[in-house]
């Protein structure tokens, strides 16, 4: 279960206790974790699964821990799904609080740019660009009637063109998709973040960090648990916090 900063539990408390959040891929991995920590706050959390089962599952683990999670099921390339998904949380809720797009996948890797295929890099760019944008359009008009909307976006260092261009930096071996696809999805996020600039509506994106997941076949350096922690601190940003940026654990990141 993840720990809750101490400086940030001053602005939890004065949130409302039937905060409702919607964690896409949460059924395992660090969306799991981001479920279980935000439920530890006293929110109803939605688990979204591509699985049905696995999600059932997930929930039931959760609730064990005496988390108020409910399944969702959702798998974010299909319209049907995610319209299916926005309508449960509407019927259940009639507003959505906070969305994590926390749902991706990683493609080959490593993998070189002059290996990758159509077909490959559509069906990355499909799940962890294309499906953010259509989850999030989606429940939008569920989080513009929450008093506190957050959106977090699952992104990663290997995402910024900064760091992949200085010198000395080491992110990894060649990545000819998933890197592509989340300084893409980087993009998207800044484009919201202007469009959203005169709502309540805070967006940003999280990087986990080397996690130790079945995304890169459970070679990270820190555990799920770890790697959740900058998506709980993004979802319970105070009122003045930021908004359209890229955060770990030590503060920006830079684009």
């Amino acid at each position: 279960m993840v720990l809750v900063p101490r400086r940030f539990r001053a602005t939890l408390e004065s949130m409302s206790e039937q905060t409702i959040a919607l964690v896409t891929g949460a059924n395992k991995g660090i969306g799991y974790e981001i479920a279980a920590g935000l439920g530890a706050l006293g929110w109803s959390v939605g688990i979204g699964a591509r699985d049905h089962q696995r999600g059932e599952d997930a929930v039931a683990k959760l609730r064990a821990d005496g988390v108020d999670a409910f399944a969702v099921s959702l798998d974010v390339t299909d319209d049907a799904s995610v319209a299916a998904a926005a309508a449960l949380l509407e019927e259940r809720a009639g507003r959505l609080d906070v969305l994590v797009n926390n749902a991706g996948i990683a493609g080959a890797w490593p993998e070189e740019p002059s290996t990758v295929t159509p077909a490959s890099l559509r069906a990355v760019v499909e799940t962890n660009v294309i499906g953010v944008v259509r989850v999030t359009n989606a429940m939008l008009p569920l989080l513009r009637r929450s008093e506190r909307p957050r959106i977090v976006n699952q992104s990663s260092h290997v995402a910024s063109l900064t760091l992949q261009t200085t010198p000395g930096v080491d992110l990894g071996g060649i990545s000819g998709a998933y890197s592509p696809s989340k300084t893409f999805l980087n993009a998207i996020t800044i484009q919201y973040a202007k469009e959203l600039s005169d709502t309540n509506i805070k967006i940003n994106n999280a990087c986990p960090g080397y996690v130790a997941t079945d995304l890169n076949g459970f070679h990270g350096t820190s555990t799920p648990a770890d790697g959740a922690r900058i998506a709980i601190r993004l979802a319970t940003l105070p009122d003045d916090g930021p908004t359209g940026g890229m955060f770990d654990d030590a503060g920006n990141v830079p684009w």
